[in-house]
């Protein structure tokens, strides 16, 4: 006895369901049924169903799919209450499909929405940067939850293995310095202070910025990818529920390891522009090595090397400190810790230029 039998009555397609309906397929001759005969209704009737599985709802699936490319009338009568519930529910759409998409708010409404997430977002890092700097300079004066594998690990990626790039990056600059510099100095026969101007640049500011553009690019956004990936595993959240300071254990040695390398790292970038400008005095200006250290030597001044330093701390700051803090606000997802990253290295470049201006501000009025 077949499970489904049909009969085609004018352009009725008559289909009765009947006995145990576990695993059936239709009919072969079914689907030729609808290519070859001018059928405008679809009438299913399983008043004689006693069982049935999943492959009545294929079926029955199968045929509204037909009824609605072909654009038939299609009615079931007697099916089992549970077979009719699941219909209902393949057509469900989702809940959030449903919703109606809500008028654009006016432009005073999303300005104030604007104001307010640039406000909220202000406090929050300000509040991170504040805290960071507490447990910074509490840790030299009472035991932090950090590792020291993790402070030697920082900085080692911190230092020597920053080192290659920025000794090149910083003669380029010192050559570069020292070439600009002699198109205007040989218009007085002045190329000898070509060596003043490479030194005072280098000490008191191209140094530490060259230096603090180089290490947010590599650092800080290596730092904001590791915990923005943490983040996105998990692990973060399994720190805090062990009730680890995730300040301590992941903010401090990064921003401990980058405030001490990135003096030293100014200092050796330093002296590698001052050699790309005597590079470039003595084989393009034709200057004397002797008269270039002379000119150098006299124009190197405690202070210039101090101001370089400073700004070299304040930089390591601003780096670790951004790097760090997008990866803690990363989302869960792949995209968002390139997103944080990408944060991490603008806002870090960003915020030393505005340290830049404001330190050189201060330091002109303190004459400095």
């Amino acid at each position: 006895m077949e499970m489904l039998s049909y009969k085609l009555t004018q352009n009725t397609l008559d289909i009765v369901l009947s006995g145990n309906y576990v695993l059936q397929n239709l009919p072969d001759s079914l689907p030729e049924m609808f290519l070859q005969n001018k059928i405008s209704e679809i009438h299913i009737d399983g008043a004689f169903l006693k069982t049935w599985d999943s492959s009545l709802l294929v079926a029955l699936t199968y045929f509204k799919e037909i009824a609605k490319k072909q654009n038939l009338h299609i009615t079931f009568a007697n099916l089992p209450t549970g077979v009719q519930k699941l219909l209902e529910l393949s057509e469900a759409s989702a809940p959030h499909l449903r919703h109606s998409i809500a008028p654009r708010a006016d432009f005073l409404t999303r300005f104030g929405d604007f104001g307010v997430d640039i406000f909220r977002r202000i406090i929050k890092g300000t509040r991170f940067t504040f805290d960071n700097l507490k447990t910074f300079f509490c840790s030299f004066f009472k035991t932090m939850s950090t590792r020291r594998v993790d402070f030697l690990f920082a900085l080692d990626t911190c230092g020597p293995s920053a080192l290659p790039i920025v000794l090149l990056i910083s003669f380029m600059v010192g050559l570069i310095l020292a070439f600009v510099g002699a198109v205007q100095l040989q218009t007085f026969g002045a190329q000898v202070y070509v060596a003043s101007l490479v030194t005072i640049g280098m000490t008191r500011i191209m140094g530490a910025i060259m230096v603090g553009i180089i290490m947010a690019g590599r650092t800080g956004a290596s730092f904001a990818a590791t915990i923005g990936t943490m983040q996105v595993n998990e692990e973060i959240d399994a720190l805090r529920t062990m009730g680890i300071p995730v300040n301590q254990f992941l903010v401090l040695p990064r921003l401990k390891a980058l405030v001490l390398t990135m003096p030293i790292l100014t200092m050796l970038a330093d002296f590698a522009g001052i050699f790309g400008g005597a590079f470039v005095a003595v084989l393009a200006l034709d200057i004397p090595l002797s008269e270039f250290i002379r000119y150098a030597v006299n124009a190197w001044k405690l202070k210039h090397f101090f101001v370089g330093i400073f700004h070299a701390l304040v930089f390591g700051f601003i780096i670790a400190l951004s790097g760090c803090y997008f990866g803690i606000e990363c989302s869960r997802s792949a995209d968002s810790v390139g997103k944080s990253t990408t944060n991490a290295v603008v806002y870090g470049i960003v915020w030393m230029i505005v340290a830049t201006g404001l330190i050189t501000l201060v330091l002109q009025r303190l004459g400095i």
